[in-house]
């Protein structure tokens, strides 16, 4: 019998929160200008950040969509502009406790079907750690991380301290692209979202692999990539090449090619093409992807899991671990 589907990739933002720069120390805080009682603003200071619907913060609205697709389960992450890397860590520590804390009342009324992910100050190894901690003991099942914190990527000693910790306390970690570079070439039809979250993410497996991280964390780490692992997965083809060509440049801290790795890290199903799923599905390999949705911004995909239902090429069992099993063992172990 097919279990629960599973949502892995869902975003939060709670309707209100207190005044950050009184709360936190510092200014151009992110903020809420609400309009009505189902529409609101985030705000970075003066300038319009993106339009938000009572689905961001009603779980009420949030069950209703999910029923409607079929979906049993989410995974709630927050919305990555709160992730404040670029701040002091004592700033970045407050305001991670002010949304996580908020997370936890939204998912509480959704009960076993909203489960809460907790951000953490990234910047700050120690502090993250500590923060983690925090959260698993209140309630968050897992923890989402932005994939850089400014110029440092996933191979960073502080950032490996991290997963480590995480794969040590059995807490899922969700890697959300972010803080895309901006230039005039970009600033058009949407094109950082389009072109800069795929390249982001592509470039931060790269680090996980060629740094050399997945050689010194522990197996355990159960770790998943957003928006289908952006461009990697059609360019491990290239990735090996290269690691085989010019390992004198290529090879980094890693032991093997990069398509030894893929067993080491799940991705989303957030490609929208049957076509774009059967090279996820050929390249990562059935157990290693997820149903997301990236629900409820318009970029995403509904309903839930449409791609994956209509892909003709997937056995009822290898559709019943994309939706399902999958994620269960991303969450649980």
């Amino acid at each position: 019998m097919p279990g629960p589907v599973v949502d892995v990739h869902t975003h939060v933002v709670p309707k209100g929160w207190p005044d950050l720069a009184a709360a936190c120390g510092g200014s151009g805080w992110p903020w809420l200008r609400v309009d009505s009682e189902r529409a609101a603003m985030i705000m970075v200071g003066e300038t319009e950040f993106r339009p938000v619907g009572a689905e961001c913060w009603d779980a009420e609205t949030r069950l209703a969509d999910m029923t409607a697709d079929d979906v049993d389960v989410q995974v709630v992450s927050p919305t990555p502009v709160f992730f404040s890397y670029d701040r002091p860590a004592d700033q970045a520590v407050k305001v991670a406790r002010i949304f996580n804390d908020l997370t936890l009342e939204v998912t509480a009324a959704g009960g076993d079907r909203l489960v809460p992910f907790c951000q953490v100050p990234l910047q700050d190894p120690d502090a993250a750690c500590a923060e983690l901690d925090r959260c698993l003991a209140a309630g968050h099942v897992g923890v989402e991380i932005g994939n850089h914190v400014g110029d440092r990527d996933l191979d960073d000693p502080g950032i490996v301290q991290f997963l480590t910790h995480c794969a040590e306390v059995g807490a899922p970690v969700f890697v959300h692209p972010w803080d895309m570079p901006g230039s005039p070439r970009l600033d058009r039809w949407m094109a950082r979202w389009l072109t800069g979250m795929p390249a982001e993410t592509h470039l931060s497996v790269l680090a996980l692999i060629l740094g050399g991280v997945f050689d010194r964390v522990p197996a355990s780490l159960r770790i998943c990539f957003a928006h289908g692992g952006g461009s990697f997965p059609f360019w491990l083809g290239r990735a090996d090449n290269a690691w085989h060509r010019r390992g004198d440049l290529v090879r980094g801290g890693s032991t093997a090619p990069p398509s030894s790795y893929v067993d080491r890290f799940s991705v989303d199903s957030v490609v929208f093409e049957p076509a774009a799923l059967r090279l996820l599905v050929d390249t990562m390999g059935e157990d290693r992807v997820l149903v997301g949705s990236d629900y409820p911004y318009p970029l995403g995909e509904r309903p839930v899991g449409a791609v994956v239902r209509k892909a003709d090429f997937l056995t009822a069992d290898q559709r019943d671990k994309l939706l399902s099993r999958n994620a269960l063992r991303f969450l649980h172990g």
